[in-house]
């Protein structure tokens, strides 16, 4: 049987070892199939192309001609992240690469527009109207975050993601995490960027023996406290001994750690560096991470003002901040302006009711999306009548407590990413990984991102831009050179599973 040629592309990018490979298959399939052509057609349902056209070529008359002001006043009325459905997904899943090139020209002229405005001396405008541009431009079309949600060992998933984000410059300053997911969010927020390329090494990610500890002790009779332990080891040999401050000062990364309380009346945290500024980085991962039944809650630690490690809250104890807020979008917008969230997503108790909702639009997709909600409705008012007879601290309510808390979260973000894999067993969460398995969800991390990644450039671009023209005009530098955002990344090669064994040995 003849293989056809977008087989044969579709092949490549199933089978490709980096991004670049990706990218050149995944363009000749567009080729092949006629997709180009729809990108260079502006025409479409999905936007609101003549609106954006008619803004793009003024702004290219207004630069032209050097019409300051003009340029100024065009960009304060209509910077927006979702300006026409520029964000609408439908326009990032008919191509394989890529979107419509009006979009893509759009976005790099604001871009340039605001390069433009940055410079130090540009006539007709001051200083001051300039931040003040800046300052509210900032706020108005938002920022991105990355988020890693609960995840237990099928957190080397997320370890993909944040490579294939790092070797193409895109990882966004604001990041969350939970359980698992708090552990990388951690790790990214605590190095330098350039540092980052040692994380992906295998010897780095050598868990197996820790986690085979944890499970060993997970039998009746155990003392829980060598599950922690074993825990602790992996977060110690990982993560600096560092406040949530000192880690922000170090990377410039704002990471945010979900924690959920022991006690029924507390309310979640979000731990971060401007919230809990000298909470110490470890104890709140530790937290995070602590499932209940299977680790005992925990206490956070600080550092006090002579720099002593101290308790925080010593009355509190906290567990894993998936139960109650896996994704803490309201918060990170209430603290950061995000307004636009990136998700890794491995939480296999939630990823089979993902699967339905991302498939594509029709009349078996809608009447299955609604058969979902209306599960979901039904089950959390049945559970909260079935919580009535039980005594508030009883296992049963804590039980029913807690898949209400699970039940009624938002799992999904504008972006997804997803394992490949229809379903990750729950019974598969906490168990031990192989330097095999370690790096086949590495991979799959990295190959669920590709895709994405043009997607994530262009709608992350005009926020990128005025972050760093933000912080140059802060320095003092705007406009005397443009300035990368980070070192130029080198890409790291993926390891085969015969690699891995060998450097293993």
């Amino acid at each position: 049987m003849i293989i056809t040629m977008p087989k044969a592309l579709q092949r490549k990018m199933t089978e490709a070892k980096t991004y670049d490979e990706w990218q050149s298959a995944a363009q000749g399939y567009d080729e092949r199939n006629g997709l180009e052509r729809w990108k260079q057609s502006e025409k479409s349902r999905s936007y609101d192309y003549t609106t954006i056209r008619r803004r793009l070529d003024a702004l290219k008359s207004m630069r032209k001609v050097s019409d300051n002001h003009a340029i100024l006043f065009t960009l304060n009325e209509g910077i927006h992240g979702n300006l026409g459905g520029m964000g609408n997904s439908s326009l990032y899943n008919k191509a394989k690469f890529g979107t419509k090139q009006l979009i893509v020209d759009y976005v790099d002229e604001v871009s340039s527009a605001l390069e433009y405005l940055a410079k130090p001396k540009l006539k007709g405008v001051s200083m001051r109207e300039k931040i003040d541009f800046f300052n509210r431009a900032h706020l108005c079309f938002g920022q991105s975050a990355l988020m890693f949600s609960g995840s237990g060992t099928f957190l080397f998933f997320h370890v993909g993601v944040l490579k294939a984000l790092w070797e193409q410059d895109l990882i966004p300053d604001v990041i969350s995490g939970s359980s698992g997911g708090a552990l990388i969010a951690a790790v990214a927020g605590s190095r330098k960027s350039e540092q980052l390329g040692e994380v992906f090494n295998p010897e780095f990610l050598e868990f197996e023996n820790e986690i085979k500890n944890i499970i060993r002790n997970l039998a009746p009779g155990k003392k829980r406290n060598l599950r922690k332990n074993d825990l602790m080891k992996i977060i110690e040999r990982i993560i600096p001994d560092v406040t949530f401050e000192e880690a922000y000062q170090i990377s410039g990364l704002k990471i945010n750690i979900s924690i959920a309380p022991y006690e029924r009346h507390q309310r979640s945290r979000l731990l971060n560096a401007i919230t809990s500024p000298n909470v110490m980085l470890r104890e709140a991962v530790m937290a995070s991470c602590c499932i209940p039944g299977v680790f005992p809650p925990v206490s956070l630690a600080a550092r006090n003002v002579k720099g002593d490690r101290v308790p925080y809250l010593p009355q509190r104890k906290w567990v894993d901040g998936s139960m109650s807020d896996d994704l803490p979008m309201k918060r990170l917008s209430r603290l950061y302006g995000v307004n636009h969230f990136i998700v890794s997503q491995t939480n296999p108790l939630v990823l089979p009711f993902l699967k339905a909702e991302n498939r594509n639009s029709g009349l078996v997709s809608t009447v299955s999306n609604t058969a979902l909600k209306t599960m979901k409705d039904w089950g959390l008012a049945a559970s909260h009548l079935m919580q009535r007879p039980f005594k508030e601290n009883s296992y049963a309510s804590k039980l029913i407590n807690g898949y209400i808390a699970l039940v009624s979260q938002t799992y999904t973000g504008d972006i997804n990413i997803l394992p490949s894999s229809r379903f990750l067993s729950p019974a598969q969460v906490l168990a031990s990984r192989s330097s095999e398995e370690v790096m086949e969800l590495l991979n799959e991390g990295e190959r669920a991102t590709w895709p994405a990644i043009e997607r994530i450039r262009i709608q992350t671009r005009i926020s990128r831009t005025l972050n760093r023209l933000l912080d140059d005009i802060d320095h003092g530098v705007a406009g005397g050179g443009r300035r990368e955002a980070h070192p130029k990344r080198k890409a790291v090669k993926p390891l085969t599973i015969v690699e891995t064994k060998a450097k293993s040995k």
